[in-house]
């Protein structure tokens, strides 16, 4: 293996030793809480903690995070190697120039949402965070699947981090709504999202035995991945 088959792994390392046991937590925490106020709802008592609820948004704050960080560490490795490979910088610089500015205003979105409080700026944020990683993940050299959209790995994991950033954005509305309608807006995107995670296991691990090591690209990308075939070789003597 090369440097480049290395740095590859990154993403898949980061997203099974920190992304999915924040997962795990989350999922847990979130039951906790929805059976705490069941049971709490009309005056009854609980042995689940109060400190549940609060655990459960910390947590969630910090999976948002992570997801994001990992679909940005995802797409920008196969980009700069796209960059690097095809010497981008002297053919289009500009398009390189732009590539830094929307991962360095990407995860400056990201940070300022952490920060915002009123509703207007969250939403700004939000959306300059979304923005980001879909052009992002647009760019030349970003594994996509297109021909099988329906179970790629990289359009899970992008809806995946839309749907956690849009629940960070909605965080504060969830305790300040009487009616509870961002709860539940909360907890069916969150399983949406859930779902998602799950598809992520699978679609990640095919994608790690399809995607070729560097020195193994001619040949395997000659293939055609739609009706499965690959050119045949010259027969051994």
């Amino acid at each position: 293996m090369k440097l480049t088959d290395f740095l590859r792994l990154i993403h898949p390392t980061l997203t099974v030793i920190v992304v999915f046991p924040l997962i795990g937590m989350v999922s847990n925490l979130a039951w906790q809480t929805m059976q705490r106020r069941r049971q709490t709802k009309d005056g009854g008592k609980s042995k689940i903690p109060p400190m549940v609820g609060p655990e459960h948004a910390k947590l969630g704050r910090w999976l948002t995070g992570s997801v994001v960080g990992s679909v940005l560490i995802g797409v920008m490795i196969p980009i700069t190697k796209n960059i690097l490979k095809k010497n981008v910088w002297s053919t289009n610089p500009t398009q390189v120039v732009l590539i830094g500015l929307f991962l360095v205003g990407t995860i400056a979105a990201l940070i300022a949402l952490y920060y915002a409080q009123k509703k207007v700026w969250r939403a700004v944020f939000a959306t300059l965070t979304g923005v980001g990683l879909v052009v992002l993940g647009a760019q030349d050299g970003v594994w996509r699947r297109g021909f099988e959209w329906w179970v790629s790995h990289y359009y899970y994991g992008i809806t995946a981090a839309l749907l956690m950033v849009f629940s960070l954005a909605i965080l504060p509305d969830i305790y300040q709504d009487r009616t509870h309608t961002w709860r539940k807006v909360h907890i069916a995107l969150n399983t949406l999202a859930l779902l998602l995670f799950i598809g992520q296991g699978f679609t990640g691990t095919r994608d790690l035995l399809e995607i070729p090591l560097s020195w193994q690209e001619p040949a395997v990308y000659s293939c055609d991945f739609v009706n499965l075939t690959c050119p045949q070789g010259q027969p051994q003597p």
